[in-house]
């Protein structure tokens, strides 16, 4: 069997600086666009991996209560949404996003189970954490 990441979702709170964030701070391509105000589906990507893409997605989308809809967004403020990235430069990788302005949750650390990786916030609370990518 040979399986491929073809999209993931991951909610915001604001496609706007959600939009930021992704382009300008991650350096991501935008792929799609589409909708409007807070029901606004935003798709980006690396550029250099076109089959790869994250699907920016209103949680209010979804066919939940309003109770329903206040628990989603206290869960994705604490962070229960995550995405891994990879790089062979975690150090230069890690000052760059410091640098504009991301919320660090997780400094630069080797553990000893053998991965050395930081983690940050995007503007509605979900986790990049980035691991150097093995040689």
């Amino acid at each position: 069997m040979n399986l491929t990441i073809h999209w993931t979702f991951l909610p915001h709170t604001d496609a706007d600086a959600s939009l930021v964030f992704y382009r300008d701070v991650l350096g991501f391509e935008i792929r799609k666009d589409v909708g409007a105000h807070r029901m606004r589906w935003i798709t980006v990507g690396p550029a250099d991996q076109p089959q790869t893409s994250i699907v920016l997605n209103p949680p209010e989308a979804a066919d939940v209560t309003a109770d329903e809809r206040k628990l989603l967004g206290r869960l994705i403020a604490k962070g229960n949404y995550m995405l891994v990235f990879g790089t062979d430069d975690l150090d230069k990788t890690y000052e760059q996003i410091r640098a504009a302005g991301a919320g660090v949750v997780q400094e630069l650390e080797d553990h000893p189970y053998g991965v050395r990786d930081c983690a940050f916030r995007d503007p509605a609370g979900n986790i990049v954490r980035i691991q150097q990518a093995e040689k």
